[in-house]
């Protein structure tokens, strides 16, 4: 998901008064403490997956009809649960997602009156699971599930255990529910000239996550994200005919709901790099650019594998339009758009495709391959949501705005799509790693088009500096439900996100930092990595103990305030050379970059590693001067979140 502004600074927490932070401790900083943990059989000291690793597999196979008229999705739901785990399983737990939309759920009381971007649906508003049956088959025996519901969650109780290591239980639920207008900017309904847009997510009951670190992962759904196991999906969507219908995965059956015309198109897509427009925004009122279908009806099939959530959009109005994506091993993707005819603009969503396919071309190439073979951008009344394959973004946005909720949402395909974080807990595993990876998108997105969404380092450098500094800020390493509304934006997003990018460009370099950052993707890429297995593998594959880092960054919101304090010269004389004195002042700390310049003209940057505030807060460097110094400056690109610029300066004192 995006939260606009909160990519740039901590929105609201900048305008409160900071305090001062401790002063520095380089015992706290340094500690040896901070990752010490004994490897598991799962999980290794140098954070890989461990040569006992498992995770518990959830396939579906689900059946849907919409009606466009009541706007209720009825649908029956074929779950096969395997159990990978060494447990036995005397019950398992589902969630149910749509019962935030109750009357009387808990994300319901805990929405402030004012509301707000994840409340609850609107006052009247009849929402939940209706279920209707509840069944199950385990060892070959099928019978009615005695089960339990919860608010989002629902319990169901096994007449015999499911065994360890491979045993399978099948779950047959079917349900039904009304798709409310504005679904906690998740999912929801959009009203346009040519008819309604439905975008439909955490549509159906989905297997909690069992792992080996909590068990049950039971957290009830309130306004965080989701924690989901992966497998392969199999749905079918049935609509009016006259809707077109977009998906996570592959439609398999596009003879039966495609014209002639469309197919054609498609196969034309599928080759070109420039976008194929398969429905016209003229066409959309067009009776034949639809099948007539049977009774007036048409299902449409998709099918992805290797996912942990699908979702979909269908209306009557959408325009289509489709290009080929250049992958690195070669494999076949598509780039979709599906947006009503408003937003048919070349300054807005005739550019979608173009903004879907440069995005994820470039992260493919730069941290892992893109796992789907369709990725569709879907204009509605969601802001911007992520889902595999498939994201949905404000109808509105355009231009700039267009371009970053794109890049944005199909940033999530690597996090957490690709790898399975606990959004839950840890939302700046998803969120801020994404913000990170849009920096560098946006950068190179069509020479620089946009560097300036997300690419004003100083602004972002400052932005956080002042935010860190408030007591009342939470630091990333807090559980989202507890984290402060006004504070998620920093939280989640923006100070991880700037936090990587700073670690790339100041402390580690490109190239090491990149081989480490890929090798967390590969290591963990369809699998349920926790904090720890990224720190530990940022740490063994970049050759740096960067747990001084984590502790500053992600566990606390430590301020960075580095200072020159006095200039000498050795025996008085500068042509032998100058002893330059620097503080640390804040409890957190980095490496120095520090310009300076000689009356000579002569310009130099002095880089010294992070190790120099190890014994304590003062350090002294020798700087090879020949002519007297006139400037000293620390942290010249600005990229640091230096608390106090101003004491990074010495200048000589000009007698009067």
């Amino acid at each position: 998901m995006l939260l606009g502004a909160a990519l740039l600074t901590a929105g609201a927490v900048s305008a409160q008064q900071p305090a001062a932070g401790p002063a520095y401790d380089a015992r706290t900083l340094f500690s040896p403490m901070f990752v010490e943990q004994l490897a598991t059989p799962t999980r290794t000291a140098g954070g890989q997956p461990g040569a006992a690793y498992w995770q518990n597999a959830a396939d579906y196979k689900i059946d849907a009809s919409l009606d466009d008229k009541t706007a209720r999705v009825t649908a029956t739901v074929n779950i096969t649960y395997t159990n990978n785990s060494p447990d036995r399983l005397s019950f398992v737990w589902l969630q149910l997602d749509q019962n935030l939309f109750r009357a009387d759920s808990r994300g319901a009381a805990a929405t402030p009156v004012s509301g707000g971007r994840f409340g609850n649906a609107a006052r009247g508003f009849r929402g939940g699971d209706s279920l209707q049956t509840v069944t199950i088959e385990l060892h070959g025996k099928k019978q009615r599930a005695n089960y339990r519901v919860n608010d989002t969650r629902m319990q169901i109780f096994l007449p015999e255990d499911l065994k360890p290591k491979g045993d399978k239980l099948g779950i047959r639920i079917s349900y039904a529910f009304n798709i409310p207008e504005y679904g906690a900017d998740r999912l929801g309904r959009l009203k346009t000239q040519n008819g309604e847009i439905f975008e439909v997510a955490q549509w159906y009951p989905r297997m909690a996550v069992y792992d080996d670190v909590e068990g049950w992962n039971t957290l009830p759904y309130m306004s965080a994200e989701f924690y989901l196991e992966y497998g392969n999906y199999d749905y079918t969507i049935n609509v009016p005919a006259n809707f077109i219908v977009g998906g996570s995965g592959e439609l398999v059956n596009p003879a039966e709901v495609l014209t002639a015309t469309q197919q054609k198109r498609l196969a034309q897509a599928a080759g070109s790099d420039k976008t194929v427009l398969l429905r016209s925004a003229e066409e959309v009122t067009q009776a034949n650019s639809r099948p007539a279908g049977k009774n007036g009806r048409l299902s449409w099939h998709f099918r992805c594998r290797q996912a942990r959530d699908v979702a979909w959009a269908a209306s009557a109005a959408f325009v289509w339009d489709a290009a080929k994506m250049n992958l690195p091993s070669g494999r076949k993707s598509l780039a979709m758009s599906l947006y009503p005819t408003e937003s048919a603009q070349d300054t807005a969503w005739n550019r979608s495709t173009e903004y879907v396919k440069k995005s994820i071309e470039y992260n493919s190439k730069q941290w892992y391959e893109y796992s789907y073979p369709v990725a569709t951008n879907v204009a509605g009344v969601v802001g911007g949501m992520e889902y595999p394959g498939i994201v949905f973004c404000g109808a509105k946005a355009r231009k700039a705005s267009l371009w970053g909720v794109t890049d944005h949402e199909f940033g999530h395909n690597w996090f957490p799509m690709i790898v399975g974080s606990n959004e839950r807990k840890y939302p700046w595993m998803d969120e801020g790693f994404n913000t990170f990876i849009n920096i560098l998108s946006t950068g190179a997105f069509n020479n620089g088009e946009y560097a300036k969404l997300l690419n004003d380092t100083v602004r972002l450098a400052q932005g956080l500096a002042r935010a860190i500094a408030i007591p009342a800020v939470d630091p990333p390493y807090t559980v989202p439900d507890v984290t402060q509304a006004q504070n998620l934006g920093f939280a989640a997003y923006s100070k991880m996100g700037y936090g990587l990018f700073m670690l790339r460009e100041e402390v580690l370099g490109p190239e090491r930092f990149d081989f480490a950052f890929r090798t967390y993707i590969k290591r963990w890429a369809f699998k349920h990595p926790q904090p720890k297995d990224f720190f530990r593998t940022m740490n063994e594959a970049s050759g740096e103990d960067l747990s001084w880092f984590w502790k500053e960054w992600v566990y606390n919101n430590w301020t960075l305030d580095q200072a020159v304090t006095t200039v000498a010269y050795v025996n008085q004389d500068p042509t032998q050379g100058a002893l330059i004195t620097i503080e640390n002042r804040g409890q957190a700390a980095m490496p120095v970059t520090a310009e300076v310049r000689e009356t000579n003209g002569k310009t130099s940057r002095v880089q010294l590693p992070v190790e120099i505030w190890q014994r304590g807060g003062t350090w002294t460097f020798r700087y090879n001067s020949t002519t007297p110094l006139t400037l000293v400056r620390l942290n010249p690109s600005k990229l640091l979140p230096d608390a106090n610029p101003n004491n990074n300066v010495w200048r000589p004192q000009v007698l009067k």
